[in-house]
């Protein structure tokens, strides 16, 4: 009789969700704090908007290699079709607070720094909730899920006794 074994232990298996959650936030935390500290550096050799496009370029990528090898625990690096599909992600996430920042405006004629900062910082936490939610259940799904071995049980020369185990001891 053969049996179905899931759990390889020469394949990483994935990371729990909540785990998964908490270093994703630290990974593009982390990223997102020296992308930020960088534009402004490159943006004293070229104008700003192409400094911080090269950096957003730039930190996509990162944070997507860092995802695909600590985040989401898959075991090897994201290629290029994890690459498009996260920048894709990035670029949703990103219309989602333009997108909040243009509601507010239209709404409040002049809301102060306080709320577009709550607003902007509110859209940038549910975008990040919704990045995390496409990467772990689509771009980066199949690193999670083996495909079973089966697996043969030992002939019966092999085998150990209850006897040979108390010997053993």
């Amino acid at each position: 009789m053969e049996t179905q074994r899931t759990e390889r232990p020469d394949v990483r298996q994935g990371v729990g969700a909540f785990a998964s959650f908490v270093r994703f936030v630290v990974c593009g935390g982390g990223v997102g704090l020296l992308a930020g500290a960088a534009v402004p550096l490159l943006a004293t050799l070229m104008p700003w908007a192409l400094a911080n496009a090269v950096i957003t370029v730039a930190s996509t990528l990162l944070c997507t290699e860092l995802h695909a090898l600590v985040t989401f625990g898959t075991g090897r690096r994201a290629g290029l079709r994890r690459h498009l599909q996260s920048a894709g992600s990035a670029t949703v996430a990103y219309g989602v607070t333009c997108a909040a920042m243009v509601v507010l405006h239209a709404v409040v004629a002049s809301p102060g720094l306080v709320r577009e900062q709550a607003v902007y910082l509110g859209a940038s936490g549910l975008a990040g909730i919704g990045r995390f939610l496409v990467l772990r259940l689509c771009v980066f799904a199949g690193g999670r899920a083996e495909k079973a071995v089966p697996v043969r049980p030992l002939p019966a020369a092999v085998r150990l006794r209850h006897d040979d185990l108390l010997l053993a001891r």
